[in-house]
């Protein structure tokens, strides 16, 4: 009988392209308890590969498969090159499905609620505030008075004007913020490949926090990329257009 696998979550790294089919990792953590006597299991990294036909059909993109929650059914493989599978086990996939997002789901049902308690509430104000002017009336008739507008200053219409501007958080040790596309990555950082599982931690820390984590190392006129590669992958992934960096002077 064949090896059947299913693995759900979302992808742990960007999407990589080849001739056929397309390749991204996942991973999945252990059990909780063990038997008595047995060691607790572990998370276990997985590189599920995809004919392009079949993702497709999934409506899936590059950036979106970051961030949906995905169900891949397939069998395990030992027989992919080690540079296309950093994965601890390859998985060859038969079935490709979008899970529906249950946080998104609630929000909409909560949105709605909401929705329909401010209905219910203005309904409600505005009923209390015909009643309000029936009884002002007869006052109104015996007594013209006319209050006085009260218009604002210039200086108070400006600053009402004026949204206030939040600047975005960048880490510790940051001496400048500059454009993503005029950092130069030399041809040896190129040649080599992060650890998925700290790239896989960097990218949940800017999910939670909007920011890399540490600033990257340039050179301050070339603009060459002098460390930090994996931030530079991660910011390139979640598509950051300003990166948080120090300078390296050239002695």
């Amino acid at each position: 009988m064949p090896h059947k696998m299913t693995l759900t979550g979302s992808a742990t790294g960007p999407l990589r392209e080849y001739d056929r089919y397309v390749a991204f990792d996942m991973r999945e953590k252990g059990s909780p308890s063990a038997p008595k006597g047995l060691k607790k299991s572990t998370f276990i990294s997985y590189t599920v590969f995809v004919a392009k036909k079949a993702f497709n059909k999934t409506g899936l993109t590059k950036k979106s498969i970051m961030h949906e929650k995905i169900l891949v059914q397939g069998e395990p493989t030992l027989d992919i090159p080690i540079d296309e599978c950093p994965g601890e086990i390859g998985i060859i996939c038969f079935q490709i499905t979008v899970l529906p997002n249950k946080n998104d789901k609630e929000a909409n049902e909560s949105k709605d609620k909401k929705e329909a308690q401010q209905e219910v509430s203005k309904a409600q104000q505005e009923v209390a505030a015909t009643k309000q002017e029936e009884k002002q009336a007869p006052v109104a008739k015996e007594a013209k008075t006319v209050q006085p507008e009260v218009k604002e200053t210039p200086v108070q219409e400006k600053k009402a004007a004026q949204p206030k501007q939040q600047q975005p958080i960048q880490p510790k040790g940051t001496k400048d913020v500059v454009s993503f596309e005029d950092i130069i990555v030399p041809e040896a950082f190129l040649k080599t490949r992060p650890n998925p599982v700290k790239t896989e931690e960097v990218i949940e820390f800017v999910k939670r926090t909007g920011h890399l984590d540490k600033p990257l190392t340039i050179e301050k006129e070339s603009k060459i990329l002098k460390d930090g590669y994996r931030r530079y992958i991660v910011a390139k992934t979640m598509k950051i257009d300003k990166v948080p960096v120090v300078y390296e002077y050239r002695n």
